[in-house]
């Protein structure tokens, strides 16, 4: 993987080795896909300081999320049906992020298990779960979650209903993919998609199938996600899940600065500032956006981190230079899982750590832990000396 050098490297590679219904999946957005664009598009808006004939030396990007530590704060983004874009997925994007120091979190739309991930990992991950109407269930899930030595719990708090994203109604998704000729022909003109999967049992929504009431098989699966994404969650299930969790609790989806006041009030550990990659509101502002507002408002009450939109480490610089204390990546692990399973994804952590460390020396700082808005190149503002 050698002359992969970006993650759009990445991602090219990734369409060509996943099938389009999946590949379309990671990389597409609800309705125009205005927000999706926008969330990438805007951090080329922001500019950064360049400095000169300063010491460059003994540079660090180890930081801390939520009080634990990590090799740069970078962590892997909750994403749905991610053993789709390579058998077992999940299991091997978890062992990449341990192994490069960062943190793993786990969908509660994922195709390899909690167990299984904790399976094939010594370290804690975090766990992202999703508010059903079956209460029961989701007790279960955050049962089996502390089970697992979860360390965080990452609730998302902007799916109460599931917006339309054209490309997987076209493409039929599902998990399995249904037998269609043209799923079919699309399916045999990747056979090194074909062997990973027919080599794994990992195929369906293992945290649901056989956990969930009544779900036993594909058709009852999809009727069961269709009706239980929750429309009445509220602050008040907030304090519950917090109470039966009982650890460290991070909310999802925050991107209003209102919202943002009633989220620090919860006693939550952070805030992801977060449009749901552009697949919910379509035409809501890009999250690095409204990053500013929010965190100039309660950083100092709760950690605020960031996602949406990262396709390098000058953007997440950036991210940490407007407040952020951590920031999310999706889609570039996923292109990366895509690209070349385990070693793909560790290469999409490597391109990440390699720009975030050469940019944060040309802009004249050692210690990623000092990014802040002085390293912004903004010429309507007295720059300070």
């Amino acid at each position: 993987m050698g002359m992969l050098l970006t993650i759009d490297d990445l991602k090219q590679q990734a369409r060509r080795r996943v099938p389009k219904m999946f590949f379309d999946y990671a990389d597409s957005g609800a309705l125009t896909e205005s927000t999706y664009r926008a969330n990438e598009e805007d951090f080329s808006k922001i500019k950064l300081r360049q400095r000169v004939l300063v010491d460059m030396t003994n540079r660090s990007l180890a930081s801390t999320m939520i009080g634990e530590k990590v090799s740069m704060p970078v962590a892997l983004a909750p994403t749905g049906s991610t053993g789709m874009q390579h058998a077992d997925g999940e299991m091997l994007a978890a062992q990449a992020a341990e192994e490069a120091g960062v943190p793993f979190t786990l969908s509660t739309m994922s195709i390899c298990s909690i167990e299984d991930v904790a399976s094939v990992t010594k370290k804690p991950f975090w766990f992202q779960l999703y508010v059903m109407r079956d209460k029961d269930f989701v007790i279960n899930l955050i049962d089996r979650a502390k089970a697992a030595k979860c360390s965080a719990l990452v609730l998302t708090l902007d799916l109460q209903i599931l917006a339309q994203r054209h490309k997987d109604v076209r493409n039929g998704l599902s998990a399995p993919p249904k037998l269609t000729l043209p799923n079919i022909l699309d399916m045999a003109i990747r056979p090194r998609w074909c062997m990973g999967m027919l080599g794994t049992q990992r195929r369906t929504f293992r945290n649901i199938v056989g956990h969930a009431k009544g779900v036993g098989d594909l058709a009852s699966l999809s009727s069961w996600t269709n009706e239980q994404f929750d429309p009445q969650l509220s602050w008040k299930d907030v304090e519950w899940i917090k109470e039966r969790w009982g650890g460290k609790l991070i909310l999802k989806g925050i991107l209003d600065k209102e919202d943002a006041e009633m989220a620090a009030r919860t006693g939550a550990d952070a805030i992801i500032v977060s449009n749901h990659g552009g697949r919910q509101l379509d035409g809501a502002p890009s999250s690095i956006s409204v990053l500013e507002r929010i965190a100039d408002a309660v950083g100092d009450r709760i950690e605020v981190h960031m996602d949406g939109g990262i396709r390098s480490g000058q953007d997440v610089l950036r991210a940490l230079c407007l407040g952020a204390k951590g920031t999310y990546i999706g889609r570039p692990f996923l292109y990366g899982l895509g690209a070349g399973g385990k070693a793909g994804v560790t290469k999409a952590l490597e391109i990440i750590r390699k720009e975030l460390d050469i940019t944060l020396a040309l802009c004249g700082k050692r210690d990623i832990t000092q990014a802040g808005k002085d390293m912004l190149h903004r010429p309507q503002e007295a720059q300070p000396a």
